[in-house]
């Protein structure tokens, strides 16, 4: 089908967005529209202000807005090449049936749930970069770039079950009006949500009820008029209390309470009777999550049903383990924090398989009557298995199908999916034990009240209770199982939809923060124990070419190149950035390699004390007549070492200024004399220069003197012997309180090193550290 034209009048000012729910047995993509909120406004005035997007199906006939494939994505984890080829009909799909002018402007998002929650960090961060490197550069759809929330952003990212329970909380409340303007009559709806493996809650307590309740998420929408309502909100969930798990529990139990008075029947095997399976069914079972007692226990046992509901009742409802620990008060069951509800004023929808246990079967989707659901479910279980095998073919043979697996054309069920008779079949299987497990989770677990009308309600059908209810002043039914409101479903993926929505409102005030998902408002560093997903990703450099082929010539691609060329850069980049830092740093790496390299001149104070006067360090090389200490010609111990680094990093904050030589006085650091000891001669040529005097000697003295060092004695000598080359001035450091005088020095020019400068250091020399 080809996607409709600009000229089409249905396409005027909408707008687009792709979900596609990543469940684990599959992934479906939903095609939402909605119109813009300033022409909506334009055409319709302020009555639409106090109002939300409308969002729809991203069709006008409602048909061919979803699109599935199967097995789910987390099934890639192994072997992420394959997720290409799975995603494409699903990209397909889209692009033909959205105008691709407006690819660009449609925001698509893939939300991985249960299946890819169970895959280790690694897989999932392999999964998620296979899947934004496909939907990113094979499409023009609007994807976020990379951030720490994953390689795409928001848009590609794995939700948690209270991620869940918030967007179906949304979508719940949309679909029956409960967002508007502030007054005290108007509360929104509960959400209820219950899978295969955990059940989920969310909802709005009560204004004062806010005021003491821990972990409320805010949620913020903006309405048509660009106003934004605030709504905090309480979600939680409680893994392994989906209907399958709590089967599998309850089978644990049932056979390890079976095995204490264990009996052998005549047959050899071992018969367990269990009151949640229609009569006279039998089911094979085997322990799965309660540790059997003993090794025969955990063979499989035979379970043969008794067809007793209220039995199936008592025995469900310790699988709540209502007994657990309370850590933070108050609690519903195992151990899990719930604010107190007000059922007079709070009102729950359930969907998922509060709705498949209400309708498939008993046919009682809707408003909720308990009164009428246990009558239901106790003539159902009641009845000989032979029976309802009987009836369900009766059911197929005149289309009257019920549970999973159904085949609908044109609003009549025509046949059963490629699954067929297992699937319907496990329904009718596990349809008693699933309605006393959604009674006990309603009533015992959530604290529902099982009588909404004192009278009695027993000739009533559900689908009059909430008229019913209306005429005694009952007001709304406190529970209904829902599946979808007019023509659109009620799924988590709706309530995404129009928070994206919601978002391209434009604010009443520019300064007003953007709307966000209300998880991405939690930061890793609150205390709210719900954090988004964030497994941990790395550049593909492969993924940033392929964004930047289009602007390389082919010679620089990585197939013409045979490695990455975005990557050879990156890597370049890196490389001079270090450079450049070491050369920046080059002084104080040199400084460090002299300490650790020569860490005996400590040991020679007088020659480094003549070296850092004249603005030199000290090189033993220039000075080959000097003593080497024994110990100094040997490796130095690690002691040694330590300490040599540990004078280092204090000289750090200590580095030597430079001094100009032309400075008047230039302060030289005092000296204390050692009795006894010759100070070094050092020699200094100044070539062109002719001096006084000509005899060459030093002059030493051995009195004790906390003066500053000078120079006394000034030799002259000619350094070629021949008085024809260039002259040196000899001079010798005295220990006296004399100072230098050059007044007999007479240069025939200026000396070549007025320019020099010498390095003293500021606070003191860290050689005497």
């Amino acid at each position: 089908m080809p996607p409709p034209t600009v000229a089409d009048q249905w396409l005027n000012a909408r707008r687009f967005g792709v979900v596609i729910d990543a469940g684990s047995s599959g992934s479906r993509a939903q095609i939402y529209s909605w119109r813009d909120a300033r022409a909506v406004r334009a055409e319709q005035g302020q009555q639409v202000y106090y109002s939300l997007p409308k969002v729809e199906k991203g069709t006008r006939d409602g048909d061919g807005w979803v699109s599935k494939v199967e097995p789910g994505i987390s099934s890639f984890a192994q072997n992420p090449e394959g997720i290409a080829a799975y995603l494409a009909p699903l990209l397909d799909h889209a692009r033909s049936h959205i105008p691709p002018s407006l690819h660009s402007e449609t925001p698509l998002f893939l939300l991985a749930t249960a299946g890819m929650r169970l895959l280790t960090p690694e897989q999932q961060a392999t999964v998620l970069e296979a899947t934004c490197h496909f939907l990113k550069f094979h499409s023009i759809f609007r994807i976020d770039d990379s951030s720490p929330v994953g390689p795409c952003g928001s848009s590609i990212r794995i939700i948690t079950g209270e991620e869940e329970g918030l967007f179906g909380w949304i979508a719940v409340n949309y679909l029956m009006d409960g967002f508007g303007p502030h007054n005290e009559d108007r509360t929104t709806f509960g959400f209820l949500d219950m899978g295969g493996a955990s059940t989920q809650i969310a909802f709005e307590p009560s204004e004062e009820e806010r005021k003491k309740a821990q972990n409320l998420i805010d949620v913020r929408l903006r309405l048509m008029g660009g106003e934004e309502i605030h709504h905090q909100v309480f979600v939680t969930t409680w893994l392994g209390y989906g209907t399958n798990q709590a089967r599998e529990r309850y089978v644990g139990h049932a056979i390890n309470d079976y095995e204490k008075t264990r009996a052998v029947s005549p047959e050899g095997g071992e018969i367990i009777e269990d009151p949640c399976l229609p009569k006279d069914l039998r089911l094979l079972e085997s322990p799965v999550h309660t540790g059997p007692s003993t090794p025969h226990a955990r063979k499989p046992h035979t379970l043969l049903g008794t067809g007793s509901f209220n039995q199936c009742l008592s025995r469900v409802q310790p699988l709540l383990n209502k007994t657990a620990p309370c850590p933070d008060a108050p609690c519903l069951f195992n151990g899990v924090y719930v604010p107190p509800i007000d059922f007079s004023a709070s009102h729950f929808i359930g969907v998922s398989e509060y709705w498949y246990s209400s309708e498939h079967v008993f046919g009682l989707g809707g408003a909720y009557d308990f009164v009428q659901f246990e009558r239901a479910a106790q003539n159902f279980c009641g009845n000989k298995w032979d029976d309802i095998m009987r009836m369900h073919e009766e059911a197929k043979q005149r289309g009257q199908l019920g549970g999973d697996g159904e085949v609908v054309e044109g609003g009549r069920i025509v046949g059963l999916d490629k699954w067929g008779d297992k699937v319907e079949r496990s329904r009718l299987e596990m349809q008693c034990f699933k309605a006393a497990w959604l009674a006990n989770v309603l009533h015992e677990g959530i604290g529902m009240p099982r009588i909404v009308d004192p009278g009695g309600n027993g000739t009533t059908s559900g689908e009059d209770v909430n008229d019913h209810a209306a005429q005694k002043g009952l007001g709304r039914p406190k529970f209904q199982s829902m599946d979808s409101v007019g023509d659109i479903a009620i799924s988590w993926t709706l309530g995404k939809m129009v928070l994206e929505a919601s978002k391209e409102v434009p604010p009443l005030f520019n300064d007003n923060p953007p709307l966000v998902d209300p998880l991405e408002d939690i930061s890793d560093d609150d205390d709210s124990p719900v954090h988004p997903i964030r497994p941990p990703f790395h550049i593909d450099f492969d993924v940033i070419e392929d964004h930047l082929s289009a602007h390389l010539p082919p010679s620089l691609t990585r197939h013409s190149l045979g490695f990455s060329f975005v990557g050879f850069m990156f890597y370049l980049i890196i490389a001079l950035a270090f450079l450049l830092i070491v050369c920046r740093l080059r002084y104080y790496i040199r400084l460090c390699f002299r300490r650790l390299a020569l860490p005996s001149l400590k040991r020679d104070p007088d020659l480094v004390t003549s070296s850092m006067e004249e603005g030199n360090f000290l090189n033993r090389n220039s000075y080959p007549n000097t003593p080497i200490s024994p110990r100094s010609s040997t490796k130095p111990s690690a002691r040694r070492w330590l300490r040599s680094i540990r004078r280092f990093t204090s000289f750090w904050h200590t580095r030597p200024t430079t001094l100009n030589a032309r400075s008047p006085k230039p302060l030289l650091r005092h000296v204390q004399s050692t009795p006894g000891r010759m100070s070094p001669i050092r020699t200094q040529s100044f070539p062109g220069t002719q001096y006084l005097g000509g005899s060459t000697g030093t002059s030493t003295s051995t009195a004790p003197s906390p003066t500053t060092a000078s120079y006394d004695d000034i030799s002259l000598s000619n350094l070629n012997g021949d008085g024809t080359g260039a002259s040196s001035l000899s001079y010798s450091r005295s220990r006296n309180s004399s100072t230098i005088s050059l007044s007999t020095l007479v240069p025939r020019q200026p000396l070549s090193r007025t320019n020099s400068a010498l390095h003293i250091p500021s606070g003191g020399s860290f050689w005497d550290k």
